[in-house]
Order: structure tokens, then sequence, then C-alpha cells
């Protein structure tokens, strides 16, 4: 008798252990969404290789991803909260502080932007851009500013040497490059900047070697979704610098390859070059997607001098509150 009742007790526990384990498997399998919008471009190589190896899933995140057609459209959809991070050009941030009154904060690095200065296949020269039309995504912000800031250097100043205008994010420009020859010139960053080049078009330059250190792309948020869901952002940067490790480990070249041609929808040799821009020291993907201080006080440099009438620049630590990655990056170790 006690020997059957001590049958039915171990079997009542093992049942309800075996849904205790259904249920916590069935949350475990409930990820949290992300939602991250996105430019298009090599930048964005990380969070690509984040989804499709599963880097964000063991992190328990669904990280969904939409392209956005211009700054304007990301800097709103962020303060509105139709999404959680943008991933683009740390200088949408700083606009969004100074200008629209937003508290966005900058909570990860990422690259340089690996812009360049892309020009039409007769121009030979940044001085034949004179009374030309250089086309940019917002005409206050971001690489634009840098494309200002290289034609200044050579003695051209917009609006008096030549014409400004804002037609939409790099692949939109590049197309529109495609069509129109009078649209002289863009920055311009991979794949489309070495497609650019194998059709023809001249690459003038890289912006960090035409003007200097300058933080390109990185994540950034709203401070008060950051302060309210710390824990999935710091998640999310965990599983965006496991998928950027992969990238850049030397022994994942063939594979990183090819999925940049997968991904990318390029032929071999776009791909290949592409995977020696994102890799390259001096201007690829920023080791653990660091956030380069001495970048982000260019950008406000630049934006002071160019946009504020050389204005003393504001202090870089305004913008960004790394404790977030700080935290996520120690957890992962090395």
């Amino acid at each position: 008798m006690e020997t059957r009742i001590v049958a039915t007790a171990v079997a009542i526990l093992s049942t309800a252990a075996t849904l205790l384990a259904l249920v916590s498997s069935g949350a475990a399998a409930d990820p949290t969404l992300v939602r991250v919008k996105l430019f298009g471009g090599l930048s964005n190589l990380p969070i690509f290789a984040g989804q499709a190896k599963a880097f964000f899933a063991r992190q328990g995140l669904r990280v969904e991803i939409e392209q956005t057609p211009d700054s304007d459209v990301l800097r709103k959809g962020l303060a509105d909260g139709a999404f959680e991070i943008a991933a683009a050009g740390v200088d949408n941030a700083l606009a969004m502080v100074d200008t629209a009154g937003a508290d966005a904060i900058i909570v990860m690095g990422g690259d340089s932007a690996m812009n360049s200065l892309i020009v039409q296949p007769h121009i030979t020269s940044i001085a034949e851009l004179r009374n030309q039309q250089f086309i940019v995504d917002a005409p206050n912000t971001a690489y634009a500013l840098v494309g200002k800031k290289i034609l200044q250097l050579n003695g051209l100043v917009a609006g008096r040497d030549y014409t400004i205008t804002p037609t939409g994010g790099t692949i939109r420009r590049f197309q529109l490059m495609r069509e129109n020859r009078e649209y002289a010139g863009s920055m311009l960053n991979p794949p489309s900047s070495l497609m650019a080049e194998k059709l023809g078009f001249r690459n003038l330059g890289s912006a960090v070697k035409l003007i200097g250190p300058y933080q390109g792309t990185g994540a950034f948020a709203m401070r008060r979704w950051a302060q309210a869901n710390s824990d999935t952002l710091e998640r999310y940067i965990r599983g965006y610098v496991e998928a950027l490790r992969w990238v850049q480990a030397p022994a994942n070249k063939t594979d990183v390859t090819a999925f940049i041609a997968e991904r990318y929808k390029l032929p071999a040799d776009i791909a290949a070059k592409s995977y020696e821009a994102a890799t390259d020291p001096a201007d690829g993907l920023t080791p653990d997607a660091r956030l380069n201080v001495e970048g982000l006080r260019n950008v406000l440099a630049l934006r002071a001098e160019i946009e504020r009438g050389g204005a003393k620049p504001e202090p870089a630590e305004k913008y960004y509150d790394l404790t977030y990655y700080q935290r996520a990056v120690a957890a992962l170790g090395r």
C-alpha cells in the first residue's frame, strides 16, 4: 500500500515538474520584440548577421528591421515610439536633441559610416563640383555636413558655389546618380559606393581620410525607453556585439563574404570588396561597436561650424549614455 502511495506521489510530482518545465520553456520561447529603423548600407551587417545567425534569438529577442526613406522619418518615428532603436548616423541623435528638444541618447557606436565622396565619371576633382548639384539625405545633418566640409576645404561654399539637393538615403542617391548626370556628387557608403566605382563613377576619397576621425553610424534610443527597458537594450547590445565579432573574426572570412553576397544580393567581386571595407581597421566596423568619442567630438565641431555659424561645440557627454553598453559587454566577456 505504501509503495503504491509513494509511486503515485512520485508520478504527481513528476507530472507537475513536467508541466512547470513546459510553462517555463513556453515563456522562454516568447522572445521580446525590438524594432530597429535603419538606412541601407554595409553598416547594417552586424544586425543582419544577428538575425540570420540567431545571435539576437539567443538573447531572447525578436529583432524586426525597417528601412527608412530619410532622416526626417527616422527621427520623428523614434521620438513618437514607432520603433525602439535607430541604427543610423548618430548625428541624427544630435539633431533630435538640439533642434527638436527630443531626449534621445546614443547607446553604442558602430563605425565611421565608411562614406566616400563619389562623383560622376566625367568629374576628376573636387574643384569640378563648382556650379553642380550635390545630393544629400537631409541637408543639415550627418553626411551632408561631411560633404559640405570636404567641399569647403576645397574652396567651395554650399549655396554660393554649388547646390545642395535633398533626395533621400544612400541607395536612393546612388540610383539617382545613375539616372541623372546632373546629380554630380554625393557621399555614399558600401556597397553603393563600390557598385558606383564598378560602373565608372569616381571615388575622390573617404570621409575619414578627408576630414579626420568621425563617429558615423551607431545605435540611439529615447532615454525614457532605455531606462524603462534596460535589460532588453543590454540584450540587444550583446547580440549585436556577438554578431559583430563573428563578422570580424578572420576565420569566418569565407562565410561572411558569402553571407554579404546573399544578404545584399551582390556579385562575388563586390561582396569581396564589401568584406574588406567592413573589416578595414581604419575605416570599417569598429571592434565591439565602441563609441569613438573623439570622432563624436568632431561631429559636434562640424555641426557647430557649419550649422551654427562657428559656435562653440556642445560637450560630447551630453549626447550619450554608455552604461547599458558597458554592462552588456562586461557580461559577454571575451
